[in-house]
């Protein structure tokens, strides 16, 4: 299972950025998706959890700015991020908890990371 990001820029403060993550490979189904990120000198921390189509999870310090949500026939997870901040500055990665055949244990898979800097 390989997960793909894109979408991170360099923005400035109050600006907006859409992240996106494709999972492809032996997948039977994908409960959760969602994102992490870590910025520098910090541990990684979550971002925003989708589950389903529906149940949503975010962070404090984006709720209100950041938005999860999937395309569960493209296995496709996004993060509309609007309001940028400086301390939002980090490498954001996505996960899938992945089922990769029916019956069989559901494992996480990472992406590489995609670079989000915000400033001015």
């Amino acid at each position: 299972v390989q997960l793909v990001e894109s979408g991170g820029d360099l923005v400035q403060p109050g600006g907006s950025l859409r992240l996106s993550c494709a999972a492809s490979g032996r997948i039977f189904s994908i409960s959760t998706m969602g994102w992490w990120r870590q910025a520098p000198g910090k541990q990684r921390e979550l971002v925003a959890s989708i589950t389903g189509i529906y149940l949503t999870n975010y962070a404090d310090s984006v709720k209100g700015r950041f938005t999860i949500s999937r395309d569960i026939v493209k296995n496709t997870v996004y993060l509309q991020m609007n309001s940028l901040k400086p301390e939002d500055t980090a490498v954001y990665y996505c996960y899938a908890a992945v089922r990769e055949y029916r019956g069989g244990n559901e494992n996480d898979y990472w992406g590489q990371g995609t670079q989000v800097t915000v400033s001015s």
